[in-house]
């Protein structure tokens, strides 16, 4: 018996593929980057986020009262206290609020200077900063009295 030709294609034997198609290595290589991806956020330090996030709050904060002062006409003074910080002049005034993350600590640039920043009513203010410490973490929140209260690292 003589076998066709389409059993014949079908019994020969067969070259085996090496190495990786384009689409394989394509997956590996996704599966790789999302995996990089995920460790650098997981490893992301903690404290520099919790104190980035105390900044950018003060900042808000502190543009409102300062929004306030000047519609308002009455002088607010923002100062630290302990576990928190409060804001001087509300009428009527506000209690002291908290910081969100336990440990921050505040420092004054300027030795011998006023241990508050003005907020109003002027429009124009002397520069000020402040800085933020959260561990060995240290946020620096400036303003040259015109411009608004920014992130800077010190």
């Amino acid at each position: 018996m003589v076998p066709s030709q389409g059993s014949r294609l079908s019994a020969a034997p067969r070259s085996r593929q090496r190495g990786l198609t384009l689409l394989e290595l394509l997956v590996v290589l996704s599966i790789a980057a999302i995996a990089t991806a995920m460790a650098a956020l997981a490893l992301r330090d903690q404290g520099q986020q919790a104190l980035q996030r105390e900044g950018e709050r003060l900042i808000a904060l502190l543009e409102g009262q300062r929004a306030w002062s000047r519609s308002s006409g009455q002088p607010v003074r923002w100062v630290a206290v302990e576990g928190g910080f409060v804001f001087q002049g509300r009428v009527p005034a506000r209690p002291p609020e908290r910081w969100l993350s336990e440990g921050v600590q505040v420092q004054w640039p300027q030795a011998g200077a006023e241990r508050a920043l003005v907020l109003g009513p002027e429009p124009i203010l002397a520069a000020q900063s402040v800085v933020l410490q959260l561990r060995e973490q240290q946020l620096r929140l400036s303003t040259d009295g015109l411009a608004p209260f920014q992130v800077q690292r010190p």
